[in-house]
This record gives C-alpha cells, structure tokens and sequence, in this order.
C-alpha cells in the first residue's frame, strides 16, 4: 500500500513540474514536440533513478557514517553530472537526431533541480503513511524516484502535445509562442492540483 501512496503522490499530488515547480526549465525548452518531450522524459527518468540510487547508498553507507552530510548537495551534484554526460554519450551514439533535438537542455539536467530535488528529499525528508513518519528505504526510494519521473514525462508529453495543438490553432497574435505557453502551463498546473485531495 505505501507504493501505491508513494507513486500517486508523486505522480499526482506533488507532481515535481506541476505542483512543486521543480525542472521548468526543461518543461519550457524541450517541450516544442512530443517525440522531443518522450526523450527528454527518458533521459531524466534513467538519470532521476540512477542519481537516487547511487546518492541514497553514497548518503547513508559514507556521508552519514563519517557525518559530512553536509557535502550531499555537492556531492549529489558531481553524481547527477557523470550521470548525464553517460546519457549525453549514448544519446549522441544511438540517436544523433534527438541528441540535437534536446540541444543544451540535455547537458542542464546536471544541475535540474527536480533532479536534484528529488535525490535530496529522499534522505532528508520524512514520509508518513498511515500516522506514522518514516525516511524511505531504498527501494521506497527507488519507487519515488521513478514516480517523480514519471510525473515529470507526463506533465512534459501533456505539454508539449498541447504547445503543439495550439501551434495549429488561431491564437490571437498578442498571445503567440511565450505568452500562450505560460497561460497553458498555469491551466495545466492548476488542473494537477485537483489531485491533491486524493493522498
């Protein structure tokens, strides 16, 4: 059950773009077509996960054991970083055209702070489930990351499919590009928070 309250939350309720306004760089940048948003979503999926696993053991098996936890940012930061020059390698082997598609919005992952936020709020927040506060074990961890990824892609894939409708649309000329965009996002964001009874 706390899975399941896990992944609602985090792709619902506190959605990391949607509700917490964490990564609207990206949201903004790679937004312009679905199949750049789809890999965008991917690419942070793979680094999202990945940071978290390696910064929760990193947190809880060195920094906490010699209590340095005060170098987490600093050291989350240089994970997160290899982890995206990897995705930066093998997305410019594998498919060159969405490589140049996502441009300088895949080397900013290093420092998106959803990312960023999600691997510090696994070690330093307490969840609650059923009254009783707790930090994330690991693989509760993993299931938040994965979930706040999740949330992630579809806020960016719901976006960027309507950024394109309205592409197609008669926009009165004030409105076009920038401005339509931000009205949209705040639509969208507000139509997420009538989740947030649900956890």
């Amino acid at each position: 059950m706390e899975y399941i309250i896990i992944i609602i939350s985090a792709v619902f309720v506190n959605n990391v773009l949607l509700a917490q306004f964490l990564g609207v760089c990206p949201f903004f940048g790679a937004s312009n077509k679905v199949e750049t948003a789809l890999g965008m979503a991917g690419a942070v999926t793979f680094v999202m996960t990945m940071a978290t696993l390696i910064t929760w053991l990193l947190y809880y098996y060195v920094l906490a054991p010699l209590h340095i936890e005060f170098m987490q940012t600093v050291s989350f930061i240089l994970i997160i970083a290899a982890l995206v020059q990897l995705v930066e390698i093998i997305l410019k082997k594998i498919s060159p055209s969405l490589f140049r598609a996502l441009g300088i919005f895949l080397p900013l992952m290093a420092t998106n702070c959803a990312i960023v936020g999600v691997a510090i709020l696994v070690v330093t927040k307490e969840f609650s489930f059923g009254g009783a506060a707790h930090m994330l074990n690991l693989p509760e961890s993993i299931a938040f990351a994965v979930a706040n990824a999740i949330g992630f892609g579809l806020a960016l894939v719901i976006f960027a499919g309507l950024r394109e409708q309205l592409d197609m649309s008669d926009v009165p000329k004030a409105f076009k590009g920038v401005p339509i965009a931000l009205v949209t996002a705040g639509i969208l964001s507000l139509a997420f928070m009538g989740f947030a009874g649900l956890v």
